[in-house]
C-alpha cells in the first residue's frame, strides 16, 4: 500500500507539473525548438499522469479486483493513446507547413 502512496506522489511531483507546462507553453526559450509541438507532448505526459492515479486510487480504496482490473485497462489505453498522439503529432505539424 506504501508503494501505491509513494507512486502517486512521484507522478504528480514530476509528471503533472512537465506536462501542464508544456501544454501551456511555459518551457524555457532554449528549449523550445528542440521540443517543437509543445501541445501534443504536455497531452502525452498528462496521459502518463493519469495512469497513476487510474491505477493507484483504486487500489488505495480497497476496490473489488474487477474495478482494479478494468481501472488498470483503461490507463493502459490511456497511456497508449497519449503516447501515440505526441509521438505522430510532429508528423502532422510537419506535413501542413510544408
Amino acid at each position: 500500500m506504501n508503494w501505491q502512496w509513494i507512486g502517486l506522489v512521484f507522478f504528480s511531483l514530476t509528471l503533472l507539473p512537465a506536462g501542464l507546462a508544456l501544454l501551456t507553453g511555459r518551457i524555457p526559450r532554449r528549449l523550445r525548438y528542440r521540443l517543437a509541438p509543445m501541445r501534443p507532448r504536455g497531452w502525452g505526459l498528462l496521459a502518463l499522469y493519469a495512469v497513476a492515479p487510474l491505477n493507484a486510487v483504486p487500489r488505495l480504496a480497497d476496490a473489488p479486483p474487477l474495478i482494479i482490473l478494468v481501472a488498470t485497462a483503461t490507463a493502459g489505453v490511456v497511456a497508449a493513446a497519449g503516447c501515440t498522439y505526441a509521438a505522430l503529432a510532429p508528423r502532422r505539424s510537419r506535413n501542413t507547413t510544408s
